[in-house]
C-alpha cells in the first residue's frame, strides 16, 4: 500500500484513488516568461517520478502539467521588449519543453495552455458569481473569500489574520482585502478576450481551476508543485473549484520542498538562479535527476557544485560496476532472472518508494546493491562461479533495469553513459592529444617529472592515460 503526505490533512495517509486503478494527476506547470532553473527541475524531476513510480504499481495515470502563457509577467516582458505575449509564451514553452527533454522527465498526458482554456475559464466564473461566490465590478470579477468558510484550510492560516499581499492585488473596490481576481478588465497593451463582463484576461488562480475541471473532471486524485504554492494559489484553486462543484477538490495535496543556494530560496526575484540549460553545460542530465532524487521530494535541497559532482561520481560508480558485469559475466547476467529472488531484493526499494515515495532512500538501497554486485564478482574470481552467484547477479541487473525505468537514471549502457561525459570535459579533445604528444615526447627524453605531471594534470580534469604497446590511450575517468 503507498502512503503519501497529505499537505491538506498534515499527516500520511493510505493512497487511494477515486477509481480503484486510475489517479488523476495535476502538477502546476511554469509561467512561461523566463528560462526555467533547477528549482523548476526538482518540481518536474519529483512528479515524473511519482508518475513513473504509480504505473510501476500497475495504476493508469491521467497526468496534466499546465503552461500558463497569461500572466503579469508575460506581459511586461513583451512590453519591454516590444513584442506580442504570444510571442513571449511560445519562446519560453519551447525553451522549457527542451529542458524537459534533455533531463528526461516524460511528456504529461495532457499540457493544456490558458489561451486554449478561455471559454472553460469564463464559465467557470460565471458559475461562482451565478452561485454567490464572485462579484462584479467595472469590468472585473472577484472571487468573495468570507463566503467560502473552509478558506484557509489548506494552508493551516486564520482568515482573520490574513492580510492582503503576495499575489492579492490591493483594490479599494473589493468588497474585501482579501478578495482575489478571477477576471480583470482589459488595460492598454494587454490580450484580451471577450467576456459577459467586457474585454478582458483572468487571474492566475481561475486558470487551473477551469484546466482541471475540463480534463480531469471535479475531484483530482493528486495536486502537486512546489511548497510555495500552498498559498495563495492552491488555496484558492480549491476555494474556487470546490464553491463552483459542492464537491471535495482534491484528495491528496503534495508538494515538493525548494533548492536551496546558501540556505536561501532559488528564485528569480533573489537573482540567485542556476538555468537548467546552465546546469546541462557542466553536468549530465543523469546527474543533475539523481542529486534532485537524493533528497525527499518534501524536503529542501542544497544545490553546489560540489554535489553534483558527488552525483557525477556516484553514476561513474554503478556504471562502472554495470559495466564490469557486461564485460565479464555476460552469460550470467543475461539469463532471466529469477521471479521470487527479483521480490526479494526489489522490497526495500519498493518500501521505501511505497513510504511517500522515498527516493532518497532507495537509490540508496541500489547502491547497496551495487556494492553487493562487486563483491560477489570479487568472490566469485577468487572461489568459484556459484548457482547462487548466478541467480544473484541476474536478479541485480533486473533490479537496476526496474528502478532505471522509475528514477529515469541508470538505464543507459555503459558505453553510452561514458561517451556522453566527454561533452563534460573540461578540456578539449585536441589538447588532451597534445598533451599525450608532449608526454610521450618526455618519457623518450627521459623526462619522467614532466611525463608523471601530465598524468596528474589529464586525471585532475578527468581523464585516464593507458600505456599499451607502441601508443598511448586517454579514456573518460570511471
Amino acid at each position: 500500500m503507498i502512503r503519501v503526505y497529505n499537505t491538506l490533512k498534515g499527516v500520511k495517509e493510505d493512497f487511494i484513488p477515486q477509481k480503484n486503478n486510475e489517479v488523476r494527476m495535476y502538477v502546476c506547470g511554469p509561467t512561461v516568461y523566463d528560462l526555467s532553473h533547477i528549482g523548476h527541475a526538482r518540481s518536474a524531476v519529483a512528479f515524473d517520478v511519482i508518475y513513473r513510480y504509480l504505473k510501476y504499481r500497475g495504476y493508469k495515470v491521467i497526468y496534466v502539467r499546465n503552461y500558463t502563457d497569461v500572466d503579469d509577467k508575460i506581459i511586461k516582458k513583451a512590453n519591454e521588449e516590444g513584442v506580442s505575449p504570444k510571442e513571449i509564451a511560445e519562446r519560453y514553452i519551447k525553451a522549457f519543453d527542451e529542458d524537459m527533454d534533455a533531463l528526461g522527465v516524460s511528456l504529461p498526458d495532457f499540457r493544456p495552455k490558458v489561451t486554449e482554456t478561455m471559454d472553460e475559464i469564463i464559465r467557470f466564473v460565471q458559475t461562482l458569481i451565478d452561485k454567490g461566490y464572485a462579484y462584479v465590478i467595472d469590468g472585473d470579477v472577484y472571487y468573495s473569500v468570507r463566503r467560502f468558510n473552509k478558506y484557509g484550510t489548506l494552508s493551516k492560516k486564520n482568515i482573520e489574520e490574513l492580510e492582503a499581499g503576495a499575489r492579492v492585488e490591493v483594490d479599494e473596490r473589493k468588497k474585501d482585502p482579501l478578495d482575489f481576481a478571477l477576471w480583470k478588465a482589459s488595460k492598454e497593451n494587454e490580450p484580451w478576450w471577450e467576456s459577459p463582463w467586457g474585454n478582458g484576461r483572468p487571474g492566475w488562480h481561475i486558470e487551473c481551476s477551469a484546466m482541471n475541471k475540463k480534463l480531469l473532471g471535479d475531484t483530482l486524485d493528486i495536486h502537486g508543485g512546489g511548497k510555495d504554492l500552498i498559498f495563495p494559489h492552491h488555496e484558492n484553486e480549491m476555494a474556487q473549484s470546490e464553491a463552483a462543484s459542492g464537491k471535495p477538490f482534491v484528495r491528496y495535496w503534495l508538494h515538493n520542498g525548494f533548492v536551496n543556494i546558501n540556505q536561501e530560496k532559488m528564485s528569480k526575484s533573489l537573482g540567485n538562479i542556476l538555468t537548467i540549460k546552465d546546469a546541462l553545460k557542466n553536468y549530465s542530465a543523469e546527474a543533475i535527476r539523481l542529486f534532485l532524487l537524493s533528497s525527499h521530494y518534501r524536503s529542501p535541497i542544497d544545490y553546489s557544485p560540489d554535489v553534483l559532482s558527488d552525483a557525477e561520481a556516484s553514476l561513474d560508480r554503478f556504471y562502472a560496476t554495470k559495466e564490469r558485469m557486461e564485460k565479464e559475466w555476460p552469460d550470467v547476467i543475461n539469463k532471466k532472472a529469477d521471479k521470487k529472488k527479483k521480490e526479494e531484493r526489489l522490497k526495500p526499494l519498493i518500501d521505501a518508494m511505497d513510504d511517500d515515495f522515498n527516493t532518497a532512500l532507495a537509490i540508496g538501497h541500489v547502491f547497496n546493491e551495487v556494492n553487493n554486485a562487486n563483491r560477489m564478482m570479487d568472490g566469485a574470481k577468487k572461489s568459484g562461479v556459484s548457482d547462487e552467484f548466478k541467480t544473484a547477479l541476474s536478479v541485480i541487473k533486473a533490479v537496476f533495469g526496474e528502478m532505471g525505468a522509475v528514477f529515469g537514471v541508470f538505464h543507459k549502457s555503459p558505453e553510452g553513459y561514458f561517451n556522453e561525459k566527454k561533452r563534460y570535459l573540461k578540456i578539449s579533445e585536441d589538447e588532451i592529444r597534445n598533451l599525450i604528444d608532449e608526454r610521450n615526447n618526455a618519457r623518450k627524453n627521459k623526462n619522467w617529472s614532466r611525463a608523471d605531471e601530465i598524468r596528474r594534470e589529464l586525471e585532475e580534469k578527468g581523464i585516464i592515460l593507458e600505456d599499451r604497446a607502441g601508443e598511448t590511450i586517454w579514456k573518460v575517468k570511471r
